[in-house]
């Protein structure tokens, strides 16, 4: 019992969605890609679930944020799978892989074979008995990483109206829950043991602001300790929250967001891992030619750093899918997948975005007392990231162009004058040029923003003024 097919996505989150667009993009025929999801519903936008899944009025419900509607393109029902000839495997779990036959066992017993398997399988949440606490299985305490996860999340909040909510992590999912439940009228304890919040992302200074409007919207901050057990009643509900340093904070529901580890174990032994992912090359492919990975579960080079990164993020899931569905099709033309990163989130009237590398000497700019400000990151001499809270359309694409560029910083206090400004300077300013005479003729050449490219074009500039000389003696000889 089996089918075949010649394109096979694994995993039905964002990425899954994306890649079947863009493989329809690019014309493959019907019936040659499929599917296969746990989930029994088709590829969605994950981050709606902290969002707008969690409101009190006019909730996000499906089919209102199936893929790709997050990046302004086509939304992708049920019925846009069928009209494109896509096979759907859904609510079905694979249980083992053969990357060496090509091959995927379901739980069902069923083996579906590919040429070309695209790994897009994401990532699990955390649970609590990993750290040593039990309780994940009380029917008020959540997590969120799926639809039904969701659901429940939203069920449990709307049975404590005016409750205690006990969030427990103050990374993304602790931060954009807390001000759902906010929202829905529930008061907030927030614990973590970090001396501040998205402490892999936010400098002190930045996290003091966002910390402070949480505590004026009445959520409480409980920094520098863990959960270390819970207290239930009767019905096995949680009523009581217990921390390390001998804190008791009331509950009648707890939302659990302690980080995610990626979904590797089908393919440990079979490709090659690091970072904690399936490591892929500038195409996204692994270390087996026909397998490629995407999102979350992929650890791949970040061209702009040299290195090699897994970023958990929803814009790295939609372009590292998209460009390895072009590597595929289009093997060609595709080149190598060139991504800066980035981050965002929008949680109450608040909206900021980073680009780059949270790396080396931070900057702040900007009225820390108002609605608008940031920060540069400055290594070795370079800009290689910037935050920025409450800007424009504008203004964001100038502190990702201005990342991208990577311009030289040669005075900090300067940087920190200029402020926002000194994005938009760098992002508006034209590539100077330079003109070079070579043996009576003018070659234009780029002026370079790094020290190799200047290197690069004193090479070009000696070589074709040798080829010049070297050209006219041989004339002159004929």
């Amino acid at each position: 019992m089996g089918r075949a097919f010649v394109y096979v996505i694994l995993g039905g989150g964002v990425a899954a969605g994306y890649a079947a667009l863009e493989f329809t993009k690019k014309g493959v025929s019907h019936g040659e890609l499929c599917i296969i999801s746990e989930e029994t519903v088709v590829p969605y936008e994950r981050p709606a679930l902290s969002k707008g899944f969690l409101l009190p009025e006019a909730p996000a419900r499906l089919p209102e944020f199936h893929t790709c509607v997050g990046a302004n393109e086509e939304r992708l029902t049920p019925k846009w799978y069928k009209e494109h000839g896509i096979e759907l495997v859904l609510g079905t779990r694979v249980k083992s892989a053969d990357v060496r036959r090509k091959t995927l066992l379901t739980a069902t017993g069923e083996t579906i074979s590919y040429r070309v398997l695209i790994i897009a399988i994401g990532a699990r949440a955390l649970k609590l008995e990993e750290f040593g606490v039990n309780g994940s299985d009380a029917e008020n305490v959540c997590y969120l990483r799926d639809l039904t996860d969701a659901t429940r999340l939203v069920n449990v909040m709307q049975s404590c109206p005016g409750g205690n909510a006990v969030v427990i992590g103050g990374g993304y999912i602790g931060m954009e829950c807390a001000a759902s439940l906010v929202i829905n009228k529930i008061n907030v304890a927030m614990v973590f043991p970090e001396a501040h919040c998205m402490a892999r992302l936010f400098t002190p200074k930045i996290a003091n602001y966002y910390e402070e409007f949480y505590k004026s919207k009445g959520v409480k901050f409980v920094k520098g300790t863990v959960l270390s057990s819970f207290d239930f009643n009767s019905e096995g509900k949680v009523t009581g929250v217990n921390l390390r340093d001998g804190s008791h904070l009331p509950a009648d529901m707890v939302v659990v967001g302690i980080g995610i580890r990626p979904n590797t174990s089908l393919f440990e032994g079979q490709l090659t891992l690091e970072k904690g992912g399936i490591k892929v090359n500038g195409r996204l492919q692994s270390s087996n030619s026909s397998v490629y990975a995407v999102g979350d579960v992929a650890a791949f080079p970040v061209k702009i750093f040299g290195d090699t990164r897994r970023l958990e993020h929803v814009d790295s899931a939609r372009k590292s899918a998209r460009h390895a569905v072009a590597a595929i099709m289009e093997p060609d033309e595709s080149g190598e997948f060139d991504y800066l990163p980035f981050f965002y989130s929008r949680v109450f009237t608040l909206s900021w975005q980073f680009y780059g590398d949270s790396a080396g000497e931070v900057i702040h700019f900007g009225d820390f007392s108002g609605t608008t400000f940031g920060a540069f990151c400055v290594s070795k001499g370079y800009l290689v990231g910037s935050f920025l809270e409450g800007g424009t359309k504008e203004e964001y694409e100038a502190i990702a162009k201005a990342t991208r560029l990577k311009p030289p910083v040669e005075d900090l206090a300067e940087l920190e004058r200029q402020g926002l400004g000194f994005a938009l300077t760098v992002s508006q300013k034209p590539s100077p040029s330079s003109v070079v005479e070579v043996n009576g003729s003018e070659l234009i050449l780029e002026r370079p923003l790094y020290a190799w490219h200047a290197t690069a074009g004193v090479i070009v500039a000696a070589s074709i003024a040798a080829f010049a000389y070297w050209y006219g003696r041989r004339r002159r000889r004929w």
